[in-house]
C-alpha cells in the first residue's frame, strides 16, 4: 500500500495570503495512503527540507508531494533532498499552488478549495509513479561555433583555452564580422581593429581551433553530446594551403569595379580579393560571378602571376563531417536596406547612407582613408543629418522592436564627424534616447555638450534632392530634410550635404534556415529564442545548443562578448563529465501496437523518431515500427497526441498517471453531489 507524505509550504505570504495552508494540510490527511501531512512557512529552506527527509526515513514513505510554487523553481531541490533520504527522486512530485492558485485568486475560500483539489490530484498521481533512473548520454568533448564575429571568436577562444577542441565555421572568406569594419567603438572610442585583430590571429593559431572560412553548415543531426555536422566548404578557387597571401594576383586582376561587401558598397574590390588587410586567413578568394575567366572563358591573369601556383579554377565545393558535443550559434546581424524607405528616396540618392557605410568612410582602412566625404562628389559635408530609429520601432516597416545599439553609435558618429570636420554641423533626429550601459549616458551627453551635436526630438517625414545656389554663383545639390521638432512644436527643413540612417538591425541572412537545421525555435523576426529569458538566457530549448550575440536580438559589443563567454562556460560545464545525465521523461513506443504509419516521425520537432525493422526468425523484415532516440527526445508529447494506435506513451506522464489526476476524489465526502437529478444528468 502507498505511504504518501504531503508537505504544504506557506511561501511567506505568497501562498498563505489567499490559501489556508493549514486547512490544505489537514484535508490531505483524509486521503487513503497519506501517512503524514505537514505545513511549514518556508519548505525550501534547510529546516523545511529536513522535515521532508526525516519523514521519508521515519515514516518509510513511498512517495512525496510538496505543495508550493512552480516546479521550475524548486523541483530539483526537493528531488535532491528525497534522494539524500534514500527515496527515488522521481517518486516526488510538486503541486503548484502558487502560480496556479494563490497568485490568481483573491477569495481565500475559493483559493483554499482549489489548492486542496490541486494537491489531491497530485497525490493520486504519485500513487501511480514508479522508480525511474536518469538517462546517461556519452559526450563528444568538441564544440562547434557557427559564426566568426566577435561573439563567435570570444566563445571559441574561451572553450579552446579550457582545453577542448573547437570547430569554427564562418560563411565569409574571413572571420571578424561587422566589428572588423568599425572605425572606433563606444563608449571609449578605441580602435576596433586594435581590439579585434589580435583575437582573430589567436583563433587562427590556436592549436585547439579548426577554422573553416567561406563555409556553411549544411546539416545537423544527432543530439546533445553527439551531434554530427556536415559542413560545405565553398570553392575559393585558390589552394590556401600553398598560397602565401602575397597579393600579386589581386594587384594584377583587371576587374576593378566590383562593389566591396566589406566596404558596404562605399568602395570596390577585384574579382580575386582579400576582404580587408587584416583578414584571417589572409588568403584570397575568386568571385566567380565577376571573374572574366568564369564568365567569358578567358583571362587567367591571376594564374599566370601566381608564384606558388595556388590558383585552382577547377576547385569544387567540398563536404566534410565533424562530430561535436555542443553547438554555439553566433551568426551576427545585418541592417535593413535603404530601399525600404520610399520617404527617404528609397536608395536613389547617393548621399543617403547607413551607419555601417559611415563607419567605413570614417575608418582609416576605409576607401577614403578616414576622410568623411560625400559619396556623390567626394567633397566634405558641411552639414550632416543623422536619423535614429530608421525602421526600428516602426510596425509599418515590419520591425516594431528597438535595435538597441543605434542611439549609441549615432552619438559616436556625431563625435567622429566633429573630430574630422571641426566646422561642420551635425543634427540628430531621435524618438527618444536609450543609452543604458556603463558610461553610455555620459557618452551621449558628451556628443551634445562637447562635440556640439544638435539633437532634435522628432521624426523626419521626407527627404528630397534640390539644386540651390551656394552664394558663390555655383549650383550645388542639397538634400532637403523635412521633419518636426516635437519639443518646440514646429516643423524643420534642413539643407544637408549628407544623411546617415541608423537602420534597423535584423538577423543574418538564412537565420531561420539555420535554426531549422539545429532544431531550435525562433521568433517572428527570425531571432533565435532562448530557453528562459532570465534563468537560461544563453541556452536554447534544444539541449546542447547555446546562443551568443545578435543571434538572439540586437546587442552591442560588450554584451555580445559577455554572452559568448557565458555560452562557452555552459559548454565547458557540459564537457566536464564523460557522460551527461538528463531526466528520464522521454517517449516510448510499444512495438506490438505500432503499425508503422510514422505520423509521429512527421510531427516530432526534435527529429527523435526513426524507423526500426522488425524481423522474423529467418531474418526477413516483416514490418517497420517507430523507435525513439532517448538522447534527442525532449518529452514534448507531440507523438502521443497524433498516434492512432496509442502505441506512444511518455515516461512519467503515462495515461494511468494522468487518469488518476483527473479522477481524484474529494477529501471531504460532504462535498460530493448526491442528488439523483444531478447524478442522472452527469450520466
Amino acid at each position: 500500500m502507498a505511504r504518501i507524505g504531503v508537505f504544504v509550504c506557506w511561501c511567506g505570504e505568497n501562498i498563505a495570503r489567499t490559501v489556508d495552508v493549514i486547512r490544505v494540510a489537514e484535508a490531505m490527511k483524509s486521503i487513503p495512503g497519506v501517512i503524514v501531512s505537514l505545513d511549514y512557512k518556508y519548505m525550501c529552506s534547510d529546516p523545511g527540507q529536513k522535515i521532508i527527509k526525516d519523514a521519508i526515513v521515519n515514516e518509510r514513505l513511498s512517495g512525496v508531494v510538496v505543495a508550493l510554487c512552480s516546479p521550475l523553481m524548486h523541483e530539483k531541490t526537493f528531488r535532491t533532498a528525497a534522494k539524500e533520504a534514500g527515496l527515488n527522486p522521481f517518486l516526488l512530485e510538486v503541486a503548484n499552488i502558487r502560480e496556479h492558485c494563490s497568485w490568481v485568486h483573491e477569495d481565500k475560500e475559493e483559493g483554499t478549495k482549489k489548492a486542496i483539489e490541486i494537491t489531491r490530484s497530485v497525490v493520486e498521481r504519485v500513487k501511480q509513479n514508479y522508480e525511474l533512473q536518469n538517462i546517461t548520454v556519452p559526450i563528444t568533448n568538441r564544440a562547434l561555433v557557427i559564426g566568426g564575429g566577435i561573439a563567435g571568436i570570444q566563445a571559441a577562444l574561451d572553450i579552446a583555452n579550457g582545453g577542448h577542441q573547437v570547430i569554427m565555421v564562418e560563411r565569409t572568406p574571413s572571420i571578424g564580422g561587422h566589428m572588423a569594419g568599425l572605425s572606433e567603438t563606444f563608449p571609449t572610442l578605441d580602435c576596433s581593429q586594435c581590439i579585434l585583430t589580435p583575437r582573430m590571429v589567436e583563433v587562427a593559431r590556436h592549436p585547439n581551433i579548426k577554422l573553416y572560412t567561406y563555409s556553411e553548415v549544411e546539416s545537423v543531426h544527432g543530439f546533445v553530446g553527439n551531434f554530427k555536422i556536415k559542413i560545405r566548404k565553398k570553392a575559393r578557387s585558390v589552394d590556401i594551403n600553398i598560397c602565401t597571401g602575397c597579393g600579386i594576383c589581386q594587384e594584377k586582376c583587371p576587374q576593378k569595379k566590383i562593389p566591396s561587401e566589406f566596404e558596404c558598397g562605399t568602395g570596390f574590390r577585384k574579382a580575386i580579393y582579400i576582404p580587408f588587410p587584416q583578414a584571417v586567413p589572409n588568403k584570397p578568394v575568386i568571385d566567380r560571378e565577376h571573374c572574366t575567366y568564369f564568365t567569358k572563358g578567358k583571362c587567367k591573369l591571376c594564374e599566370k602571376v601566381c608564384g606558388p601556383k595556388a590558383i585552382r579554377y577547377d576547385q569544387v565545393d567540398e563536404y566534410v563531417e565533424e562530430d561535436v558535443g555542443a553547438i554555439v550559434v553566433a551568426t551576427g546581424y545585418e541592417v535593413i536596406n535603404s530601399d525600404k524607405f520610399p520617404e527617404y528616396g528609397a536608395g536613389r540618392f547617393k548621399d543617403i547612407i547607413n551607419g555601417l557605410q559611415f563607419e567605413r568612410l570614417a575608418s582609416a582602412s576605409g576607401p577614403t582613408e578616414g576622410k568623411i566625404v560625400r559619396p556623390s562628389d567626394g567633397k566634405e559635408p558641411e552639414t550632416i543629418v543623422f536619423i535614429a530609429c530608421a525602421g526600428s520601432r516602426d510596425p509599418a516597416k515590419g520591425i516594431p522592436y528597438c535595435s538597441k545599439i543605434c542611439c549609441m553609435y549615432t552619438a559616436k558618429h556625431a563625435m567622429l564627424y566633429h573630430h574630422k570636420i571641426h566646422h561642420g554641423k551635425a543634427y540628430v533626429f531621435y524618438m527618444d534616447i536609450r543609452s543604458a550601459g556603463k558610461g553610455y549616458d555620459e557618452f551621449v551627453r558628451r556628443a551634445i555638450e562637447q562635440d556640439g551635436a544638435i539633437y532634435v526630438r522628432g521624426r523626419v517625414s521626407r527627404i528630397y534632392e534640390k539644386t540651390i545656389n551656394d552664394g558663390n554663383g555655383n549650383e550645388v545639390k542639397k538634400l532637403i530634410v523635412k521633419g518636426v521638432d516635437t519639443l518646440m512644436n514646429e516643423t524643420m527643413e534642413i539643407e544637408a550635404d549628407m544623411v546617415v540612417l541608423a537602420t534597423a538591425v535584423k538577423p543574418s541572412p538564412g537565420a531561420a534556415q539555420l535554426a531549422q537545421k539545429v532544431g531550435t525555435p525562433y521568433n517572428e523576426y527570425e531571432f533565435f529564442s532562448e530557453a528562459h529569458p532570465k534563468l537560461r538566457p544563453v541556452e536554447s530549448n534544444t539541449a546542447g545548443v547555446f546562443l551568443a550575440g545578435c543571434t538572439q536580438s540586437p546587442k552591442d559589443i560588450p554584451e555580445s562578448v559577455a554572452d559568448a563567454s557565458a555560452a562557452a562556460s555552459k559548454v565547458q560545464i557540459l564537457f566536464s563529465k564523460k557522460e551527461l545525465e538528463r531526466d528520464p521523461y522521454v517517449s516510448i513506443v510499444n512495438a506490438d501496437k505500432c503499425f508503422g504509419c510514422f505520423s509521429c516521425e512527421a510531427v516530432c520537432p526534435y527529429r527523435a523518431i526513426s524507423r526500426e525493422e522488425i524481423k522474423n526468425r529467418k531474418g526477413e523484415v516483416v514490418r517497420m515500427v517507430a523507435q525513439i532516440n532517448k538522447g534527442l527526445c525532449q518529452g514534448c508529447g507531440g507523438c502521443i497526441s497524433i498516434c492512432r494506435a496509442k502505441a506512444c506513451d511518455l515516461i512519467g506522464y503515462t495515461d494511468e498517471q494522468i487518469w488518476a489526476q483527473i479522477h481524484s476524489y474529494p477529501a471531504d465526502e460532504a462535498e460530493i453531489e448526491t442528488e439523483t437529478g444531478d447524478e442522472e444528468e452527469d450520466k
